[in-house]
């Protein structure tokens, strides 16, 4: 799952979105030097990518995907699912998606002191660019798969994947809506736990 599936799996928890949010860029044990509730975030962030790696329906969806887009196609499709929470946002919120992102941006900003460097770096275009909203849109999906291929030294042409998306449309969505009830169960579970 991608930026916004990891922070609406957070909860109403503030500063478990900002771990959740920035794990990526802490790496082992260096969770250990953020206050508690940033802990968990990362924590829970880790546990959705286990849970989501070896998940058979992600895997499904993935697979389509492996054979041209390689160890990339876990990143597209981590995006790709993304689309679908956005798309369908309002079956998962009561708020609006661009009243939750301008919250959440709001929330970076308050709190620039507790995000990692690499997060403090990307923040500005994120913002700019509305990510979080753009997500729900075609165009901004792509738009997205572009940004990411590019911080990736364009290896594979991620923005190259549209084509796939739009072929296996109604399967991902399917497939995304099915994995993705399974995902808040097992994550309201695991928050129980943390």
């Amino acid at each position: 799952m991608n930026f916004l599936a990891h922070i609406y799996l957070s909860g109403n928890n503030d500063l478990l979105k900002i771990g959740n949010f920035m794990a990526d860029s802490i790496r082992g044990h260096h969770y250990l030097d953020y206050p508690d509730d940033i802990r968990k975030g990362i924590l829970l962030h880790r546990y959705i990518d286990t849970f989501t790696d070896a998940h058979p329906i992600y895997r499904k969806s993935k697979h389509r995907l492996h054979e041209k887009y390689g160890h990339y196609s876990g990143v597209i499709m981590d995006i790709v699912y993304d689309h679908y929470l956005a798309k369908n946002w309002s079956k998962y919120s009561e708020e609006k998606l661009e009243d939750y992102a301008d919250n959440f941006y709001k929330l970076l900003q308050n709190n620039y002191g507790l995000l990692t460097e690499k997060i403090q770096k990307m923040m500005p275009s994120m913002i700019a660019r509305n990510w979080l909203v753009s997500y729900a849109s075609l165009d901004g999906l792509e738009m997205i798969l572009f940004q990411m291929d590019y911080r990736t030294k364009h290896r594979v042409h991620m923005q190259e994947a549209i084509v796939e998306v739009k072929q296996f449309y109604a399967e991902f969505e399917e497939e995304f809506t099915l994995y993705f009830e399974e995902l808040q169960q097992h994550c309201k579970e695991k928050l129980l736990e943390l």
